[in-house]
C-alpha cells in the first residue's frame, strides 16, 4: 500500500511540475517567413508587395517578432516587439497595427498572439507551423467595421 501511495505522489508531483513548466520558444517557429501575397483575400492592386515575419528566441521565455511589409506603393512598414510567452500584456513599439501584445505557445508548433491598439482589441493571430516546419498558416480573428467577427488565413513559407 505504501508503494502505491509513493507512486501516486511521485506521479502527481511530476504532473504538477510539467503543468507549471514555463512555455518557451520552439525551434520550429524561429526564423523568417514570407507570406504568399497571391493568396491574400484582397484585390491584387491592394496587396502588399511582400510581408515577412521573423520570430527570434530572446531567452527567458521571450519572443521577438519583427514584421516587415512593403505596401503596394513600395513603402516599407515595420513592426517589432519582444513579449514573454506567459500571456501577459506587454507594450510593443507602436506601429500600424498594435501597441500592446500578449503571446503564448500552448504547443511547440502553435503561437497565439493577441494585439491591441489605443486600448481597443485589434486582432488575435494564431500561427501554426507544419510538421515539416517549411510552411505556416496564420489565422487572423478580428472584427469587421460593421462589428461582425471575421476570420482569414494567411499562408507563409519559410525563408530561413
Amino acid at each position: 500500500m505504501k508503494v502505491v501511495a509513493v507512486v501516486l505522489l511521485a506521479t502527481a508531483a511530476f504532473a504538477q511540475g510539467s503543468m507549471a513548466a514555463k512555455p518557451r520558444v520552439h525551434a520550429a517557429l524561429v526564423g523568417s517567413w514570407a507570406v504568399d501575397t497571391s493568396r491574400l483575400p484582397v484585390p491584387a492592386e491592394a496587396r502588399p508587395k511582400s510581408v515577412t515575419i521573423t520570430f527570434s528566441d530572446e531567452g527567458a521565455d521571450r519572443l521577438r517578432t519583427k514584421v516587415e511589409v512593403i505596401d503596394p506603393a513600395g513603402t516599407r512598414l515595420e513592426a517589432e516587439g519582444v513579449t514573454p510567452l506567459d500571456g501577459s500584456p506587454t507594450p510593443v513599439n507602436s506601429n500600424f497595427e498594435a501597441d500592446v501584445s500578449a503571446t503564448t505557445m500552448p504547443r511547440p508548433e502553435v503561437l497565439i498572439m493577441q494585439l491591441a491598439k489605443n486600448g481597443s482589441p485589434a486582432s488575435t493571430r494564431i500561427y501554426s507551423v507544419s510538421a515539416d516546419a517549411k510552411t505556416m498558416i496564420e489565422t487572423v480573428a478580428y472584427f469587421r467595421p460593421d462589428g461582425q467577427p471575421a476570420l482569414r488565413k494567411n499562408y507563409f513559407s519559410r525563408l530561413r
